[in-house]
């Protein structure tokens, strides 16, 4: 005996379950998933720091126009404040300095443009350590920089003398375009 109605309250309660159970199912798997990537990206970090390489420390005179990721130990030889003013960002007032450092090793020496927090740390006689530093070119001669993915930190005071005589700045660099025949 079919009575009307029956069927649709049925098939409505059986919905109604089944939602409620594809919700906390839901739930679960959102929760499990979560759990399992945040295992994941911890291994991956532990991986990855595992794998972080060496730093290959390169020496004054082994640097040339263009190339980048430059680590180097070296001593300040002196540091010249060329630029110091407020820019104005949004409501706040952005100080911006730069100053061009002579930095060097026992094999040469070099004109490093220090900026902002880096100024501070340039002292003379002081020896920093400067990871991923890039070779800028300025009207025509070499000058090392660091950039946001760089680092410029004190180090322990080096026993090397400084070969102030062989200043890689001073070198004119001119760019030739070859043509082949």
């Amino acid at each position: 005996m079919f009575r009307p109605g029956f069927f649709t309250a049925s098939v409505d309660r059986f919905v109604g379950q089944e939602e409620e159970r594809g919700r906390k199912i839901r739930r679960k798997t959102r929760l499990l998933l979560s759990v399992c990537l945040s295992v994941c990206l911890r291994e991956d970090m532990a991986a990855t720091t595992a794998l972080l390489r060496k730093p290959v420390f390169t020496k004054v005179d082994q640097l040339r126009p263009g190339t980048s990721g430059h680590t180097l130990t070296v001593k300040v030889v002196s540091a010249k404040l060329v630029l110091q003013k407020a820019r104005p960002d949004g409501n706040q007032v952005r100080h911006v300095r730069i100053a061009e450092c002579i930095v060097g090793d026992d094999t040469g020496v070099i004109v490093f443009t220090a900026r902002n927090e880096q100024v501070d740390l340039m002292k003379e006689g002081i020896t920093v350590t400067i990871r991923n530093a890039k070779i800028d070119m300025f009207k025509g001669s070499m000058r090392l920089a660091v950039d946001k993915w760089g680092r410029v930190e004190v180090a322990e005071p080096a026993d090397f003398i400084v070969k102030e005589d062989n200043n890689l700045s001073l070198v004119e660099y001119e760019l030739v375009n070859v043509i082949d025949e």
